[in-house]
């Protein structure tokens, strides 16, 4: 596949956080697709097919006073990627089980040792988002069990969900860089039970699974929640994130809609990653 052109956007925030969190959220709704955070800031990266000089017009955080930010961009080709995440990217130890890595990283003495070369994906640990998700995922029994990991990004979600004796799992990112990324990771640590799919919710037809796990945006997640309950298996258990405290309310009140009941949730830096079960 020819490398794809992307605007390369490094944003210096002040105060960092929670301005950097915010900043990422917004910016995801107006489709940059990768981010890397710094010390001072953000690097965000868009495709240039989906980029226009005035896209960042009207994001609030950028017309707060609370907040300072500069930023520049430039275009960069996907083959550049690797330099910049390698410069960014730590290890993620979650919990005192499981660490996420960079294949250059030494191999850690932990139960779950994923090895993760993002790319142009989402998904390295780094964020809350994904971290509380691993949280949830390592106090839930997978063993035997179907899992949906929906926005699966570098598929990192998915690999933890097969390491604890997930049987069956079907990841799906609407983004090709995404859908190619995840199955290239997944080979990597190993998970011959997973699927990669090329979509969005569209392709959940007549599926059923014991635990749905979602990880994208709050106004996605609201769209799709009624298709979620349609494919969760009885007892069935719905993770997730991609939102703030603020929005529990609204995404409960949809779960609570359709069937689900709220159970617990954890919180950082004012994301959250919310469980629900019938």
């Amino acid at each position: 596949m020819a490398n794809s052109i992307y605007i390369e956007y490094n944003f210096k925030v002040s105060p960092v956080q929670p301005a950097s969190d915010i900043l990422i959220a917004e910016l995801g709704e107006v489709q940059f697709e990768s981010f890397v955070e710094t010390e001072d800031g953000v690097q965000a990266y868009i495709k240039k097919e989906d980029w226009n000089p005035n896209i960042l017009e009207g994001l609030p955080i950028l017309e707060n006073s609370l907040f300072a930010i500069e930023y520049e961009f430039v275009e960069i080709e996907q083959e550049n990627w690797n330099a910049t995440w390698e410069k960014n990217f730590n290890a993620i130890q979650v919990g005192d089980k499981c660490v996420v890595r960079a294949p250059f990283h030494d191999k850690p003495v932990v139960e779950f040792d994923i090895v993760i070369e993002p790319k142009m994906s989402f998904g390295t640990g780094h964020h809350e988002t994904t971290h509380m998700m691993m949280q949830h995922i390592l106090e839930l029994d997978f063993k035997g069990k179907s899992v949906l990991d929906m926005g699966s990004g570098t598929g990192v979600l998915a690999i933890l969900a097969a390491m604890k004796g997930a049987s069956e799992i079907d990841a799906i990112d609407i983004d090709n860089w995404c859908y190619l990324n995840a199955m290239e990771n997944i080979e990597r640590n190993n998970c011959e039970h997973i699927k990669v799919y090329e979509g969005d919710a569209s392709l959940l037809v007549d599926q059923k699974y014991d635990v749905i796990i979602a990880n994208i945006n709050r106004n996605i997640l609201l769209e799709d929640i009624p298709t979620y309950v349609k494919c969760l298996a009885p007892n069935g258990v719905l993770l997730l994130s991609g939102f703030y405290k603020e929005d529990i309310a609204m995404i409960s009140e949809k779960c609570e809609s359709v069937g689900l009941r709220f159970e617990n949730n954890f919180e950082k830096n004012n994301w959250v990653a919310v469980k629900y079960v019938f």
